[in-house]
């Protein structure tokens, strides 16, 4: 079995809060006196990270992933539990905490080095690679408080990525600098991982998670509320920043859960669009079902159902919505996605910039995206969903029906990557 290389245990953080600044003094003054309330940053964490791990912390923002990740890095120090950490890190968090303002970047190379606890030697070997990467020219030699806020990203970016760490920590930096150098980060992100680097990698971006993570952890309020699939956990995500945190199930949720299968198979004996496709049983659905998607289909121009989408052809997209309640102005949505989760092309109503108006309860509608879908060939999913805009301005989820069925897109000729182009190719011979 793999080692552990980080193993945390009981982990707790917390933080004095205080009405008045007067108060902080009074308790240091009269220690008896209590004037401050606990406010609970990392409540209780258990997490193992094996070796050649890379996992995708994700979380709301105050959930305590970046206080977690000081924790590990030892920025900060806990309130209580253990932290043990096998091998050297380099963090991406808070780059350039440990520069000098008035050190010249070459001068900082070497202060960077020693407070990651590197020898002379250490630095040395790795001067010209960090120097390389940054390609700051001339400034190199200049006090880092000159630099432009692009340069001084850029040399401690380099800092921090070329010490060859064993464990990488990284908190939403890959993109710093410009086009060019955020392509270089990500390339040697990649290359970490290829070396079997172990990675904690905290972003807001669900595809940096599907694309890059071996493992998916999700916090809430500083508790670990999943650890594990890391398309599952981008899902379960989805709702959390939705708002359809899922609740424990009661013995009344279960059986009106058993009535809704009882009658969705029951819908399914009728004659339905979906009946007609290779519907997906671990669909995701949730939502409010102020709305609900019932009934949805792939059809060619003239309503004949499709097997399979050729991708140079017109084909319309069909989903059909009931509405329970009334609703102002719902969003309506179709997304493509690949096996992995991640979404490779779709839109919606909204951005099409169509408001349909007002619908009431008991209404039905048939929505249609009609349109050819020139991406490459292979097996995809197709979802669909009603949302809306609610009075509060927040996007309010009333049914979603994500990976419904699954696809198959076929084409005439060959293309790399996703999409498939038809070029006018022009060769001239001088």
């Amino acid at each position: 079995m793999e080692e552990n290389v980080i193993e945390i245990k009981n982990l707790v953080k917390k933080y004095k809060m205080y009405n008045k600044k007067k108060d902080r003094l009074l308790e240091i003054l009269f220690p008896k006196v209590q004037r401050h309330t606990d406010f609970t940053a990392m409540n209780n964490l258990n997490l193992s990270v094996k070796k050649g791990e890379v996992v995708g912390i994700l979380g709301r923002n105050g959930a305590g992933k970046s206080t977690l990740l000081k924790m590990i890095t030892g920025v900060v120090v806990p309130t209580s539990g253990t932290i043990e950490v096998k091998g050297k890190i380099s963090s991406l968090l808070e780059l350039g905490t440990a520069f000098n303002m008035d050190l010249t970047g070459e001068e900082n190379i070497y202060q960077h080095g020693q407070v990651m606890g590197l020898t002379r030697e250490e630095i040395e070997n790795s001067k010209q690679k960090i120097i390389d990467f940054a390609d700051i020219g001339d400034h190199l030699y200049q006090p880092v408080k000159t630099y432009s806020s692009g340069m001084f990203a850029r040399l401690a970016f380099s800092c921090a990525i070329n010490v060859n760490p064993e464990i990488l920590i990284v908190d939403e930096v890959l993109s710093v600098g410009d086009m060019a150098f955020q392509l270089k980060c990500f390339k040697k992100f990649e290359e970490f991982k290829s070396q079997g680097k172990t990675i904690l990698f905290v972003t807001h971006n669900v595809s940096d998670i599907l694309k890059n993570c071996t493992r998916t952890i999700i916090l809430t309020d500083g508790s670990k509320i999943f650890d594990g699939d890391v398309k599952e956990g981008v899902e379960l995500y989805k709702k959390i920043i939705t708002g359809n945190m899922p609740k424990a199930e009661t013995k009344e949720d279960k059986k009106e859960k058993t009535n809704k299968e009882y009658s969705k198979a029951k819908t399914k004996e009728k004659n339905t669009w979906k009946s007609h496709f290779n519907e997906n049983p671990n669909l995701i659905e949730y939502g409010n079902l102020d709305a609900e998607v019932i009934d949805y289909g792939i059809f060619d121009e003239n309503d004949n159902y499709l097997n399979a989408i050729d991708n140079d052809k017109i084909i319309k997209l069909k989903s059909k919505v009931k509405f329970n309640k009334d609703v102002d102005n719902p969003i309506f949505t179709m997304t493509i996605k690949n096996f992995n989760g991640i979404e490779i092309v779709g839109t919606n109503t909204m951005l099409e910039k169509i408001y349909p108006g007002k619908f009431k309860k008991g209404d039905i509608v048939t929505i249609e995206f009609i349109q050819k879908l020139p991406i490459a060939p292979n097996k995809y999913t197709l979802s669909f969903s009603c949302t809306h805009i609610n009075g509060d301005g927040e996007l309010e989820v009333l049914n979603r029906k994500y990976e419904a069925l699954l696809i198959e897109i076929l084409s005439s000729k060959d293309c790399v990557g996703l999409l498939r182009i038809d070029p006018k190719i022009n060769i001239i011979k001088e």
